[in-house]
């Protein structure tokens, strides 16, 4: 039998959103919420979303890629990723996944990793006690050079 999932909707990405701008700090504001209203929309799609981590990966790449907001899309890709693993049950993962995901935000958006690359890197981070020394490898030289190098 197949994973329910909870999903939550463009409205409380806003809201998400306008709370990080008020308490860290930028520029307020949106830029493309259609493209962002579709990222939630598309992780709803079992036969391309099937399992926690694509769903996860392609939130957080979407989010932090897309620009859907004026400032912040990488504290938002790591809040609502954060809020999506605490609404399926994976709330002992959230301290981890914040952590983890500070940098690996900031090379998501400067093109050092790859949406592959963060597929494994979430992946691992769900399932796994530490990411395992290939994994390890394969980051260290995509931060290295760039996300051709790994892709």
């Amino acid at each position: 039998m197949a994973a329910k999932f909870f999903y939550f909707d463009i409205h409380h990405a806003i809201e998400l959103h306008d709370w990080i701008i008020e308490n860290s700090g930028g520029f307020p504001g949106a830029n493309k919420l259609s493209l962002l209203e579709s990222a939630l929309e598309h992780i709803q799609n079992d036969l391309y979303y099937p399992d926690i981590h694509h769903k996860l990966t392609h939130l957080a790449f979407a989010v932090n890629k897309f620009h859907a907001f004026n400032d912040g899309n990488k504290r938002s890709s790591i809040v609502l990723g954060a809020y999506f693993l605490e609404l399926n049950g994976y709330s002992f993962l959230v301290g981890k996944f914040v952590l983890e995901m500070e940098n690996i935000a900031v090379w998501l958006a400067e093109g050092k990793i790859s949406k592959e690359l963060l597929g494994e890197l979430i992946e691992s981070l769900i399932f796994e006690e530490d990411f395992s020394e290939e994994l390890k490898l394969k980051l260290a030289l995509a931060v290295m050079y760039d996300a051709d190098f790994n892709g």
